[in-house]
C-alpha cells in the first residue's frame, strides 16, 4: 500500500530514538490528509500496527521494537537494508543542507536618507 513508504520514510527521520505507534499513525494520517479527502485515523493506526508487527517479527527484520512498548525503529544493527535507507536518508539530508543558503537581500531600502 501507499502507507508502507510513509512509515519507513518517517522511521528514517525518527532514527535509533524510535517512535510509537500512535504518533506514527497520526504522522501517516496528516500526510494523507487533503481538502477533499479524509482518511480514517483508526483505519491508519491499525494498518501501521499491523505493518510494524508484521515486519518486527525476527532479529534479521526491517524493523525492530526500542524496547519501550509500543515504540518501533529501523534495525540498522542486524539488517543491510535499514542500513541504506539510514545512509540515502543522510545524503539527501547533507544534500539539503548544502543547497539551502539564505539569499542576499539586493534591493534598496526606501526608508535611509
Amino acid at each position: 500500500m501507499i502507507y508502507d513508504r510513509q512509515i519507513l520514510d518517517i522511521l528514517m527521520e525518527v532514527g535509533d530514538k524510535g517512535i510509537s505507534v500512535q504518533l506514527l499513525a497520526k504522522h501517516i494520517y496528516n500526510c494523507n490528509s487533503s481538502l477533499f479527502f479524509t482518511p480514517d485515523l483508526d483505519e491508519i493506526r491499525a494498518y501501521v500496527q499491523q505493518y510494524l508487527l508484521k515486519n518486527s517479527k525476527s532479529s534479521l527484520s526491517l524493523v525492530e521494537t526500542t524496547g519501550k512498548r509500543g515504540c518501533y525503529r529501523l534495525n540498522t544493527q542486524n539488517n543491510s537494508d535499514a542500513r541504506q535507507l539510514m545512509i540515502e536518508f543522510s545524503e539527501s539530508r547533507h544534500q539539503e543542507n548544502k543547497e539551502e543558503k539564505p539569499a542576499v537581500d539586493l534591493s534598496l531600502n526606501l526608508f535611509d536618507s
